[in-house]
């Protein structure tokens, strides 16, 4: 793993939420996913400078949906992981696992 690859937390976890959501991987989607799977509650803003990060370093890839009436006509921006991005998360994964390793009882309930 080098600088360039290296993955906060969010990162690490809004990437996680995208994987999850594949196709349908849009805002409010990825914040729903972040709290319903990690019990963090997101704020917009948070997400959308973090989604816009990940878009810089090459990690993400955006597309327009379709307009929809429900939305007053605005159209959803999807979010889609990059090879890069997998790359990186991998990367990141493994360094937290080497970490962990060993350290297990950490996550046992006291």
């Amino acid at each position: 793993m080098n600088r360039t690859t290296y993955l906060g937390e969010l990162e690490q976890m809004i990437l996680l939420a995208i994987l999850r959501l594949d196709d349908g991987a849009y805002g409010m989607a990825i914040r729903e996913e972040m709290e319903a799977r990690a019990g963090r509650e997101l704020s917009r803003s948070a997400a959308y400078i973090t989604l816009e990060r990940l878009a810089k370093k090459g990690y993400l890839t955006t597309r327009m949906g379709n307009p929809s009436p429900v939305r007053g006509g605005r159209a959803k921006r999807y979010y889609q992981i990059t090879d890069a991005g997998h790359e990186a998360l991998r990367d990141s994964g493994r360094a937290l696992m080497s970490l962990w390793a060993d350290q297990e009882w950490l996550l046992e309930e006291s």
